[in-house]
C-alpha cells in the first residue's frame, strides 16, 4: 500500500534533552530500530499543556521523575518520517512530528532510570557527550538535533 504522506499531517510532539551532572545528555537505544538512538519524545495528549506532555512522556520512556526545565526552544523542530516508515508508525496517521523541545536538567541518581514501562520504546539507554549525539541519531532526525543542539548548548 502506498502512502501519499503529501495529504498526512505532522504530529503535535515535545522532545527532551535531558543532561546530568557531568553535563552528558541522555538517550536510549530504540526497541523497534536497535541501531537507532534517540532522545526522549512523544506526543501531546487532547488538551494536555506542552510542558505536561514532556514530564509525562520523560517519565513513561524513562522513569526519569527528578529533572528541571531549564530551557524550551524557541520555535518548534520538524522532521519527516522516510518513505519505508510512512504507513508503520503512528498507524500511517502522519507524514513527521512538530515538536517543542525541552532542556532538563537531571538531578536524580542513575538508578532511577527505568525503561520497564507499560509501553516501552527504549531497551537500553546511556549518557553521552553532546558532540556525539551527531554520530548516534538515525539519518532523517539529524538536522532537527543539530537545531536542537545549537540552541541548547549554551545552558548546558
Amino acid at each position: 500500500m502506498k502512502i501519499n504522506s503529501v495529504n498526512l499531517p505532522l504530529r503535535n510532539g515535545v522532545g527532551m534533552m535531558v543532561f546530568n551532572c557531568d553535563k552528558k545528555i541522555f538517550v536510549g537505544k530504540r526497541i523497534d530500530n536497535q541501531e537507532a538512538w534517540q532522545m526522549p519524545q512523544g506526543g501531546v495528549d487532547d488538551n494536555e499543556s506542552l510542558e505536561d506532555a514532556a514530564f509525562r512522556e520523560l517519565y513513561e520512556e524513562t522513569g526519569i521523575k527528578s529533572v528541571k526545565i531549564v530551557a524550551s526552544s524557541k520555535q518548534k523542530y520538524s522532521y519527516l518520517l522516510p518513505k519505508n516508515l510512512l504507513g508503520k508508525i503512528w498507524k500511517g496517521k502522519f507524514k513527521g512530528q512538530e515538536q517543542k523541545w525541552y532542556l532538563m536538567q537531571f538531578f536524580g541518581q542513575d538508578n532511577e532510570i527505568n525503561l520497564r514501562q507499560k509501553y516501552p520504546e527504549f531497551c537500553d539507554w546511556r549518557w553521552v557527550k553532546i558532540n556525539d549525539l551527531d554520530q548516534l541519531i538515525v539519518s532523517f532526525k539529524k538536522n532537527l538535533y543539530r537545531d536542537v543542539v545549537s540552541e541548547f548548548k549554551k545552558f548546558i
